[in-house]
């Protein structure tokens, strides 16, 4: 950093203030002062003193965001006690800290200087500078990168986040922005678009802004998402002309490449010779010789020092003890270990070498009996837990490298996790190990003259290292003794080690640079090495300093993170002198944050001795081992160098070295020279290796003798790493000998020097560009990083999600910090990210400290992060998603075609030789009717001739929740309670003829007689749900609703809801004076009726039937006498229905195919009825059943919400309903009531389960009915059973119906809805040319039959709107007859199944409810398509209702789990709404379980949970807003 103009010199300290500090030192050694109380007044003394200094990375991150200052995003909102997160011990700093050795994130020093940094803002600045210590620098505002200021055609993403500008217009006629299309045209400025309501429901006009329900849309949430539409303004989409298809039409963009992108333009390079390996010849041929060497003719040379946390040093190995106690290990391994007397190992077998970072001298002492043994040592980390991160993988190594033996110490194998008989526990994914305990007093001296046999040369395995790759999968790369003699002899030329001299190494001595140096080649070299264990650093991160220091060592092997730490402590420490240094090797010197590291520490520390050329970076890979090292200039090495690369450049795989865009870029240094007898090139990373040009960015690849061969037991794998053959752009091999891909990006500079850019593993490629997950996290660390990360723990990966990679960014905040910090620190990081690697995030997620897997040294684990974010378990407490502006090859939105007209249609439709869709039911006239009701038109005749002629016939049963039955009635007694309540009416209600009566009745014969009873008297009944008591709130409006729509002129009920109606709690509800005439009928006097009323013709309104629509729209129709009779007749003929038969009914009885089930059907065919209310079923879940079961019902109807019970509370117990006598072998047809599309997940688990009862396979069916006909399909008891096709759910988003095997992709099985039942005609009309279909379009259902309703009964005299439901006419081809319309999108099919005539039989498929179709890019959505998907992303989802809101899709998710959990459902929900319907979810809200309302025939009401949901009612645990 010096040359960048400002050298960091510690400011010396006043006297006063050194003496304040002596006195803390010494008040915090004697314990009169907490840790925490030292901290604080120690970081007040000193914070006047610290130097402020930026690096040039915060500053472009800071002038990056200025841009952003008047950006509003819409905060999350989340419920009080989802904020309380996990234990206490979250919040407890912890002791290990952050990334991991092969991670590279930033450490934080441990507890001595980390309060100090948080609490005093005045550090910041240079700790910014420090800390996030990278020199990526950020990118300048995307207008300055386009000069020319062009109008906002194509925003960059800086607009794309973009809030309301200060001085924006606002324009009150603008329509809502579509962010689902991306076809917005944009003026020259942007405005602020007003939000608007959805495409109003027909027949619903309504002022602007009120929902469907006309709640106002001010609540806090839609100001909200106002917010998120404004910070929706336009993806950046790049240019596009091709597309690749998904084996249909729906296209998902394929990037092209960008024009102006920049292309390689120098030479093709030549591949880089390192100097020739000069072999000593006065020293030892190999490595054994050098340890028998120095281990006979030194004894009493240190070999190593290991020291304890305190820094003291615990024991000097000397070699002479390393090589006794090395034979001792050979002896025991090859002689003493049997098992049946046959050796245990044999030479080449692998084993494990399980020890602690803190004991290295057991290490080295293992490693080398091994190879005295001939044995392979695989280093491996301690397990701690049976669940470490990563452990399983460690297993399948071992497993794969058939270890069987376990090498360990004594101490650490006492803290391994045991199992109950006291072995070590087997670890998950393990093989079964043996363990032994090395200390001495376990090992048997070898006999005198005994001395092993190993060879140590040529191409037999020394050692396996692991290494973990991008997945989380471990590998282990082979090491030959050649490769390992070669790496010790090229270390100890190009480091110029000498006999006897000293190294202190901070890094991992099982494996990479810190196995290198600090045990092969100084052993080689006779060197003394001073190991520092990583627990110490974490104490006392200035003790590697310290030790150089007092053993005048003459080397150093730390990691830039090592020097890092050291510079936050230096402070007040004079007496530390770094002049006997001649090497510090910093082995992640091709991190990108190495070269701040390293200026930095260079400017504090030069002033105590340390010269420049004493920093040697260093690249490394575990496959190639040393790629390079930086040599001091006495040992030949020319000056280094730096290089200021442009980020666009590298995103493109160019060098560009920068000039003008000072914001944009990233400083690397160089890692030295090509080790000796090593050839380098750099190779394209993708496809064919092809030589790179030089100013090209590529794969550096090593071919030496120095390298590793294989991974173990891999050779797919290891032919594509250690065998490439990289050739020239003319296909010519650059050499016979293979090159070993290092998996390190970077290129050759001048002078020959090697440059690293980043790691192929770390490498994200996002649409066409390249993007490094370590500049990621370095720009991400350059925001406020002391302020808000917990020690510095940030990883980044990516996901894919539909086709593409996808940025997660996920960090550990601090425990102190607010949802405010949190909310402002991730918007931030979008901003900075996006303008520094024009690049968006697709989901950045926080977590509580130190919750985020561990890797062994501390570091995050990266690849157990990933899982657990895709699994949903990685319990974040922040999530910000960002799909909107990442997302940018979603198909094109669908263009509407100009409308083909009817008539070209059926044209079409016939050269095609397709067939116009229409079918119908049995002809009624062909059908004699022996029975004498069809001689009666009105029902109240067939009850008067029942009472006559068979006046003890069983009609009705009711049963209770026990099973015994609470009332029966026979025809005569059906007739005279009828009687009695007309009677009532007349008298005490004085009405007349044509009057509505409301009845408000519980399930039961009475609600049947009091029906009856308005029809004598010509009354016209309506009836209606009681209010629930427990829920008058909101129960008693919809009772009151329909009672004043319906204009009833008398309620008619029990004695108990009639004092509900009239008691205090419903006055809190309703105005209760406005009831009308209330009439008791539980005791009304029995009196007969003069005469009883007969309608003047059958056209007479007969009764009225209300019910809530699933889009929340009240709907009265009006049933005359006509329609009712000749709907009986119909249900009769479909189900066989006759007076010796009994059915039974567990359904509701208050409107359309129930109510005339419960009331109209037995009385009309005179069967007998089992009414079973669904209620009761709350307390016995299994009464429907069993009475079916006892009553040997052949025919049974029940509703969805009861199916479900059944599904869910009967599921264990089918065995204790089969020893109970419990037998459905009597159904025949088993058929559930509804108005929707057949919930065949449902259907079938239902029928699975109740097998074991005798259930036959093919009882249960569908029926189907709307509000301009309640039966329009019906299975019944003959006929074909139902069929289910599968449909290509992408066709149909296009209103076309593809059909496709089951199992093939994307599609959608769909179950025909039972029968079209006799007299019914059914046709598919399109939606708006009101033409006639052919079979594989999806267009309305029409329905044309006499027991159609007759017009819907409303009182806001909206008939009008209405008036094409009941009267339809098609505009082409059959214009006479008149169709109801019934709101419903289906298609018909021939099926190759016949009916009862012989015919073909059609089968009708319900898709969906018109009304509730999303339209979103084009396209025509079924919300239950969505909410499948969703159900299916998470175990812990347990509904899900979605709908629209000013274009954006909102997904309401219930969460059935811990509240913590909660977050981990945004991004699971995100991508498979992404994945599978190619749309993006704008909001996400998390409920908890039952929010989502549910009306009495199981249909979800989407509509009330919208209006709940903008009029902010729903309590939800978390909302989301994706950006």
């Amino acid at each position: 950093m010096a040359d960048r103009g400002c050298p960091l010199e510690a400011a010396p300290l006043p006297a006063e203030v050194l003496e304040s500090l002596a006195e803390l030192e010494l008040e915090l050694s004697e314990g009169d002062i907490t840790q925490k109380g030292y901290e604080k007044k120690r970081a007040k003394l000193l914070a006047r003193y610290i130097p402020l200094i930026q690096d040039v990375h915060t500053e472009a991150v800071q002038a990056a965001l200025a841009k952003y200052k008047e950006r509003k995003m819409p905060m999350p909102s989340k419920r009080r006690s989802a904020l309380v997160h996990s234990s206490v011990e979250t919040y407890t700093p912890p002791d290990t800290s952050s990334a991991s050795e092969d991670e590279g994130s930033l450490r934080r020093p441990g507890r001595l200087t980390s309060t100090l940094l948080q609490s005093h803002s005045g550090i910041e600045p240079w700790l910014d500078r420090v800390i996030q210590g990278s020199s990526t620098s950020s990118s300048a505002s995307s207008t300055s990168s386009h000069p020319g200021g062009r109008p906002a055609a194509a925003p960059s993403a800086s607009t794309a986040l973009a809030g309301l500008t200060a001085h924006a217009h606002i324009d009150p006629h603008s329509a809502p922005p579509d962010v689902t299309t991306g076809l917005v045209e944009h003026s020259h400025f942007e405005r602020p678009q007003m939000a608007s309501v959805r495409g109003v429901p027909r027949g619903h006009g309504r002022n602007m802004l009120e929902t469907a329900d006309g709640v106002p849309v001010n609540s806090r949430v839609s100001s909200k998402i106002q917010q998120l539409l404004n910070t929706l303004k336009r993806p950046k989409r790049p240019p596009l002309k091709e597309f690749f298809v998904d084996d249909f039409e729906e296209l998902l963009e394929v990037q092209q490449p960008d024009p102006n992108q920049p292309k390689p333009e120098g030479e093709q390079m030549a591949v880089l010779k390192g100097e020739p390996l000069s072999v000593g010849t006065s020293g030892p041929p190999t490595l054994l010789a050098a340890l028998q060497l120095w281990g006979t003719t030194q004894p009493k040379a240190p070999c190593l020092t290991a020291l304890d946390t305190s820094g003291k040093a615990i024991c000097t190995l000397t070699y002479g003890k390393l090589w006794s106690r090395s034979l001792k290990l050979a002896y025991t391994l090859l002689s003493k270990l049997t098992s049946k007397n046959e050796p245990l190992l044999n030479p080449g077998d692998r084993v494990a070498l399980v020890f602690p970072n803190s004991d290295p001298v057991m290490f080295m002492v293992a490693f080398y009996g091994c190879l005295l043994a001939e044995l392979v040592p695989v280093p491996i980390e301690v397990p701690l837990t049976r669940k470490d991160a990563g452990s399983q993988h460690v297993g399948f190594l071992l497993g794969s490298c058939g270890v069987t033996l376990a090498l360990t110490t004594d101490a650490c194998q006492k803290g391994l996790p045991k199992a109950p008989t006291g072995e070590v526990a087997t670890f998950k994914g393990w093989p079964p190990l043996a363990w032994l305990v090395i200390d001495g007093k376990h090992l048997t001296k070898p006999p005198k003259d005994w001395y092993p046999l190993a060879q140590d040369t040529g191409s037999r395995t020394a050692y396996i290292e692991y290494k973990t790759s991008k997945d989380g999968s471990t590998v282990g790369v082979t090491v030959p003794h050649s490769s390992l003699l070669a790496q010790c002899q090229a270390l100890t030329q190009v480091c110029g080690y000498t006999e006897a001299e000293t190294l202190t190494n901070v890094l991992d001595f099982k494996r990479d640079a810190g196995l290198w140096h600090g045990v092969l080649t100084s052993v080689m070299n006779r060197m003394h090495v001073i190991s520092i264990p990583y627990a110490l650093m974490k104490v006392n991160p200035l003790s590697w300093i310290q030790k150089v220091c007092s053993y005048k060592a003459r080397a150093a092997l730390v990691k830039s993170r090592d020097m890092h730490w050291s510079l936050l402590a230096q402070r007040g420490q004079r007496d530390v002198c770094l002049s006997s240094l001649r090497m510090l090797i910093v082995a992640d010197g091709a991190n990108p944050w190495s070269i701040s590291s390293c200026d930095a520490f260079l400017n504090v520390f030069q002033s105590r001795g340390l010269r420049p050329e004493v920093i040697c970076p260093c690249a490394s890979s575990p496959e190639a081992l040393t790629v390079a090292i930086r040599r001091p200039p006495d040992l030949g090495g020319p000056p280094p160098r730096k290089a200021v690369l442009s980020m666009n450049g590298l995103s493109y795989g160019v060098i560009r070295v920068d000039t003008e865009e000072k914001l944009s870029v990233l400083t690397v240094q160089d890692v030295g020279q090509v080790m000796p007898g090593a050839s380098v090139c750099v190779v394209k990373v993708d496809g064919v290796p092809y030589l790179c040009k030089t100013d090209e960015i590529g794969e550096i690849c090593v071919s030496s003798v120095a390298t590793g061969t294989a991974y173990y037991g891999l050779l797919g794998i290891t032919k594509n790493v250690f065998e490439t053959v990289p050739v020239t752009a003319d296909g010519v091999p650059v050499s016979d000998r293979p090159f070993t891909r290092t998996g390190l990006l970077g290129f050759i500079g001048p002078e020959n020097l090697v440059f690293v850019v980043g790691k192929l593993d770390g490498l994200t490629v996002v649409g066409a560009r390249r993007h490094n997950a370590d500049d990621i996290v370095a720009t991400a660390l350059a925001v406020e990083p002391m302020k808000f990360v917990y020690r510095g723990r940030i990883a980044v990966f990516s996901v894919t999600v539909l086709h593409d990679d996808r940025i997660v960014l996920v960090a550990e905040q601090r425990p102190d910090s607010s949802e405010e910090d949190s909310f402002q620190w991730m918007s931030r990081v979008l901003q900075a990210i996006d303008s520094i690697h024009q690049v968006g995030v697709y989901c950045l997620a926080l977590v509580p400290a130190n919750t985020l897997p561990k890797a062994p040294l501390g570091g995050i684990h990266i690849s157990e992060t990933k899982q657990r974010f895709l699994e949903g378990t990685l319990h974040p407490c922040n999530v910000l998603m960002c799909p909107h502006t990442c997302v940018t090859n979603l198909p094109k939105p669908r263009q509407k075609q100009p409308e083909v007209g009817p008539a070209s249609m059926i044209v079409g439709n016939l050269v095609a030789g397709k067939r116009i869709a229409q079918a119908s039911g049995r002809e009624l006239a062909h059908l004699e009717d022996s029975d004498q009701a069809r001689k009666f038109l009105f029902l109240a005749d067939v009850l008067q001739w029942r009472a006559h002629t068979t006046p003890d016939h069983p009609l009705f049963l009711l049963l209770n929740a026990k099973g015994t039955v609470t009332s029966t009635a026979t025809c005569i007694q059906l007739h005279k309670r009828a009687e009695r309540v007309a009677a009532a009416l007349m008298e005490k209600g004085r009405l007349d003829a044509g009057d509505h009566v409301a009845l408000v009745y519980p399930p039961g014969v009475d609600l049947i007689a009091a029906f009856y009873g308005c029809l004598y008297c010509g009354c016209v009944p309506v009836t209606v749900r009681p209010p629930h008591p427990q829920n008058l709130g909101t129960t008693l409006p919809t009772v009151k609703m329909i009672v004043e729509v319906s204009k009833s002129a008398c309620v008619l009920s029990t004695q108990a809801i009639t004092r509900l109606l009239k008691s205090k709690e419903a006055a809190a509800a309703v105005d209760v004076r406005t009831w009308p005439t209330i009439l008791d009928t539980d005791d009304i006097p029995k009196k007969k009726v003069a005469s009883i009323f007969r309608p003047p013709s059958p056209d007479v309104l007969a009764y009225l039937d209300f019910s809530v629509s699933t889009t929340g729209i009240l709907a009265g129709v009006k049933m005359s006498h006509a329609a009712t009779s000749a709907l009986c007749r119909s249900i009769k003929l479909q189900c066989e229905l006759y007076p010796s038969r009994q059915i039974a009914i567990c359904l509701d009885p208050y409107c359309g195919l129930g109510f005339a089930l419960w009331c109209l059907c037995s009385v009309y065919s005179g069967h007998q009825s089992v009414l079973v209310p669904p209620l009761e079923l709350e307390s016995n879940v299994s009464l429907w059943l069993s009475a079916v079961s006892q009553y040997k019902a052949r025919v049974t109807f029940c509703s969805y919400s009861v199916m479900e019970m059944c599904t869910k509370g009967l599921g264990a117990q089918t065995g204790a309903l089969r020893m109970k006598g419990v037998n459905l072998s009597c159904v025949r047809t088993c058929m559930v009531v509804a108005e929707e599309r057949p919930r065949i997940s449902l259907t079938q688990s239902f029928s699975k389960l109740f097998k074991d009862l005798g259930l036959p396979a093919r009882a249960v069916s569908t029926t189907f009915g709307c509000r301009v006909n309640v039966a329009i399909c019906l299975q019944g008891t003959t006929g074909p059973d139902p069929t289910t096709v599968y449909v290509d759910m992408r066709a149909l988003r296009h209103d076309r119906v593809r059909l496709v095997e089951r199992g093939s992709p994307h599609s959608l099985p769909l179950m025909e809805s039972g029968k079209i039942l006799p007299g019914v005609k059914v046709i598919i009309a399109h939606t708006e040319t009101k033409g006639p279909l052919g079979d594989s379009h999806l267009g309305e259902i029409w329905v044309s039959s006499p027991h159609n309703a007759t017009g819907y009964y409303t009182v806001y005299g909206e008939e009008a709107l209405h008036a094409d439901h009941f009267s339809a006419r098609l505009s082409f081809g059959d214009t006479q007859t008149i169709w109801a319309r019934t709101g419903y999108l289906g298609f018909l099919r021939r099926t190759e199944l016949t009916d009862a005539s012989g015919e073909r039989h059609d089968a009708l498929y319900v898709v969906g409810s018109l009304d509730e179709t999303l339209e979103l890019r084009g396209m025509r959505y079924h919300p239950i398509d969505i909410e499948t998907s969703v159900i299916r992303a998470h175990r812990s989802i347990a509904e899900c209702a979605v709908f629209t809101w000013t274009n954006l899709l909102v997904v309401v998710v219930e969460l059935d789990g811990l509240e913590q959990d909660a977050l981990d459902l945004v991004a699971l929900v995100t991508n498979v709404v992404l994945e599978e319907h190619y749309l993006v979810v704008g909001v996400v809200v998390i409920v908890d379980p039952g929010v989502i309302p549910i009306n009495s025939r199981g249909e979800k009401q989407r509509m009330h949970l919208r209006d709940g949901f903008l009029a902010d009612q729903l309590d939800p645990i978390y909302v989301a807003y994706n950006m």
